[in-house]
């Protein structure tokens, strides 16, 4: 009789949907649900001059203000370094 069959559920331990935000972030880049890029660009203000710059995530040179000429950010292995006292916000 084909009606009668059972049919077993597995329930896992986490929603493979709905995934926590914080479970995402820390996935791989291409192993997220939607792949989504590390880097990104950001707006940086310079303490000294007040003066607005786009600067990259992941810079891999010393950026330099064009006004003063302070140093904005320093490159390391991955993320760019932010120079003391520098503010950022991120750009969409």
């Amino acid at each position: 009789d084909f009606g009668t069959k059972m049919v077993k559920r597995y329930q896992f331990k986490e929603d493979l949907l709905h995934p926590r935000k914080d479970d995402e972030a820390r996935k791989h880049k291409l192993k997220r649900l939607v792949q989504s890029p590390n880097s990104f660009f950001m707006d940086v203000k310079c303490p000294s001059c007040h003066r607005i710059m786009t600067v990259f995530s992941h810079a891999t040179t010393v950026v330099l203000c064009g006004n003063c000429q302070t140093v904005v950010c320093q490159p390391t292995g991955g993320k760019a370094r932010l120079a003391e006292g520098m503010s950022y916000r991120r750009k969409n």
